[in-house]
């Protein structure tokens, strides 16, 4: 089954993307500028300079899986990054935030536990 959940680790990729790329070139911008494994199961977002498309690359068991968002009018809005590298951590609710076209700037996080180790 397809689906994308809040469990996942969702890293964004900070430089624009060519999205004539598909699985391979993807996969190697994944693992030669990110130094991350394809196969780990995390999914990797991918915006182009314009920030009007927006591929993300997932494995699942058996394969890969890409999803492709182009919007016919707007932009996607970047998350603010304290990365200063090449990716940055992207969180699930920022994610469909950015999907949906509402405002991260403005956005209020709660706090909430975050389970570090256990005890």
């Amino acid at each position: 089954m397809f689906g994308l959940t809040s469990t996942l680790n969702y890293y964004l990729y900070n430089s624009p993307t060519d999205m004539r790329m598909g699985f391979n070139g993807l996969c190697g911008l994944v693992q030669n500028r990110m130094q991350r494994n394809p196969l780990s199961g995390e999914v990797f977002i991918f915006i182009n300079k314009r920030r009007d498309h927006m591929k993300l690359l997932h494995w699942e068991y058996g394969g890969f899986i890409l999803y492709y968002k182009r919007l016919e009018s707007g932009t996607f809005e970047l998350p603010i990054s304290n990365s200063h590298g090449t990716y940055g951590s992207v969180y699930w609710p920022q994610l469909m935030m950015m999907v949906e076209g509402i405002s991260l700037k403005h956005v209020v996080r709660r706090k909430r536990y975050l389970l570090t180790a256990f005890c």
